[in-house]
């Protein structure tokens, strides 16, 4: 009895709804899986599955991270309500993009139907919530002493430069003066942002990610903020297991010049995606 408490205790710690809405999005990611074998059609030059399956495995990975790094923190109902919510809006998210997939239609940036404005912007205040409590559990950490204190920082700085790659998402849904253009001459599709700079959404990608190779890409730096929370805890765990005994010191300026070598991708990523050049320029190219 004594044995089965241990674990119902662990596992709370390790917030149920958080650990619930990861198995949601990896149920949600096998069926995008499953899209992109039985459906052969194509959004803006990708399979329609694509953005689905790829939301599926970003946010079980994020709702896993996000329930070990609170495992330590007090209990709390701010704490409770804060994951929960997380889980939820999320899991949403990934819905609403299957809808829009099942349509036929792309999810991001879409303002061509009332339906379509609907979801966009539903989506769109789900996803500024969950930027806004990510930054509360970035409080909430910073103020609980944490027992490991290496992989304590590993989780801070990951989770600060997750809020900071998220933020990069508000930079893509500012319609640009082409598109704000077209919609006054009733030009259809309407269109409201994207994630290319200099080019339009849908023209030639690398491989899997569908990432511009003519031009700036901002889900670039955004996937490199974002998954730094993933990032940095692997690297300390991974060190770890070659290294022994553990050293305080030398895990946590790992984890310092991990962080800064992040820091220093994810910007010089977002520059050349504001300048609007490629990650990998094709051949024969010269910035």
């Amino acid at each position: 009895m004594v044995r089965v408490l241990d674990r119902y205790s662990a596992y709370e710690r390790w917030s149920p709804p958080l650990i619930q809405m990861t198995v949601v999005c990896l149920a949600l990611l096998l069926l995008a899986l499953i899209g992109l074998v039985a459906d052969d059609r194509t959004i803006l030059g990708a399979p329609a599955m694509l953005k689905p399956a790829k939301f599926g495995a970003s946010g079980a990975v994020y709702l896993f991270t996000l329930a070990f790094m609170i495992r330590g923190l007090p209990q709390s109902r701010t704490l409770r309500v804060a994951a929960t919510l997380i889980g939820w809006i999320i899991v949403l998210e990934t819905v609403l993009i299957f809808v829009q997939a099942g349509r036929g239609q792309s999810s991001h940036f879409n303002v061509n139907t009332p339906l379509d404005i609907a979801i966009f912007s539903g989506m769109g205040l789900g996803i500024a919530t969950v930027w806004i409590l990510s930054m509360l559990l970035l409080i909430l950490h910073l103020r609980t002493p944490a027992v490991d204190r290496a992989m304590g920082t590993a989780l801070r700085i990951g989770l600060a430069l997750n809020i900071v790659g998220a933020g990069v998402g508000w930079r893509m849904t500012q319609p640009s003066a082409a598109q704000i253009a077209s919609m006054s001459r009733s030009e259809r599709p309407f269109v409201a942002g994207a994630h290319t700079v200099g080019g339009a959404d849908g023209e030639v990608g690398m491989p899997i990610t569908h990432w511009s190779v003519l031009h700036g890409d901002l889900r670039i730096p955004h996937f490199l903020g974002m998954h730094a929370l993933q990032l940095l805890p692997l690297i300390l765990l991974g060190f770890r297991r070659v290294r022994q005994p553990r050293n305080d010191g030398a895990e946590r300026a790992l984890v310092l010049v991990s962080a800064a070598i992040c820091v220093t991708v994810f910007g010089a990523a977002l520059v050349q995606a504001l300048n609007g050049h490629p990650l990998i320029p094709p051949p024969g190219t010269t910035l």
